[in-house]
């Protein structure tokens, strides 16, 4: 393999090497532009108050503290909301990729009756949707407003990753298999757990990743459903402390400077240490993941 690699880039002309020079030179930059904000909120998030106003961090925290951390975790939810956020993100990643499998399968045989029918069905829904206050009626006549359920039930499938995995399964899973299958007298469903499921680890790791992320994320619509502070997730605990800590104008008006000060100085050492707690679980998340997400990306992809 080093051979051909060498050979490759012997015989290489003056023009491709300039060529992969430049998207070599490129990519180090646009990776530069993406990592650089992450490392400035990690290193403004250990560092002083006084040394983010006046624009001494840049790589390295400054004045190292853990204040901000220290006043993150001292809200008396937030263990709660992660736990919360736990079950919301592990049972509804089961039931979103769960339901997205099992339509994804029966739309990628051919064979299936009315199959137009069906596509054209989930497309629909893909551009048309009831909008909010019929999405909020139906969760309240299945009397799952304010129930932890909401968040599981509500937002448990995705018509574009259900086509991802569709087309997944239509090119890597071969028709020859399927018969011969079926000549051994296997039946479908045993097919689909038997077959299918273990050819199609690499889809199925991307919905997790993609589902977990969507799910972890979200907090419009745990506003809106959940109405107990025992039952809300991460991420509205997190925004609950960015509101606690940047008070109205009306309320500064009647601090003393002081006050005002401590406040601002909270506020500003909140919102880089809150980045960076929300972000960490999918951070680490993702490097499990990282193998099967190229591949199941490219071949869920293509088209049919």
């Amino acid at each position: 393999m080093g051979k051909v690699h060498q050979s490759l880039a012997v015989g290489l002309s003056s023009g491709d090497k300039f060529f992969h020079f430049v998207c070599t030179l490129w990519l180090v930059f646009s990776g530069l532009l993406v990592l650089y904000p992450m490392i400035y909120v990690v290193a403004s998030s250990f560092s002083d108050t006084e040394a983010v106003l006046t624009g001494k961090v840049f790589l390295w925290p400054v004045n190292i503290t853990l204040n901000a951390y220290r006043n993150v975790f001292r809200h008396a939810l937030l263990r709660s909301g992660f736990v919360n956020s736990l079950f919301y993100v592990a049972g509804g990643t089961v039931a979103g990729v769960g339901l997205t499998l099992l339509a994804a399968y029966p739309m990628s045989r051919k064979d299936l009756p009315h199959r137009k029918f069906f596509q054209t069905f989930f497309l629909v829904t893909m551009f048309f949707s009831g909008g909010l206050i019929p999405f909020y009626l139906l969760m309240r006549n299945l009397h799952l407003v304010g129930s932890r359920w909401s968040l599981i039930i509500g937002v448990g499938f995705s018509c574009y990753n259900m086509i991802i995995v569709k087309t997944y399964f239509q090119a890597s899973l071969p028709a020859g298999l399927l018969d011969a299958a079926h000549i051994d007298g296997c039946r479908d469903l045993r097919f689909f757990f038997t077959f299918a499921l273990p050819l199609s680890t690499p889809v199925i790791a991307v919905m997790v990743l993609f589902y977990a992320v969507w799910i972890w994320n979200s907090y419009f619509n745990a506003m809106i459903f959940l109405t107990r502070p025992e039952t809300y997730n991460f991420q509205q605990i997190l925004r609950d402390i960015l509101f606690i800590a940047s008070a109205p104008r009306e309320m500064l008006a009647n601090m003393s400077p002081e006050e005002v000060a401590n406040r601002l100085d909270q506020l500003t050492q909140l919102r880089y240490a809150v980045l960076v707690v929300g972000a960490l679980p999918m951070m680490l998340l993702y490097p499990f993941i990282q193998k099967y997400f190229v591949r199941g990306m490219l071949i869920g992809s293509l088209k049919e």
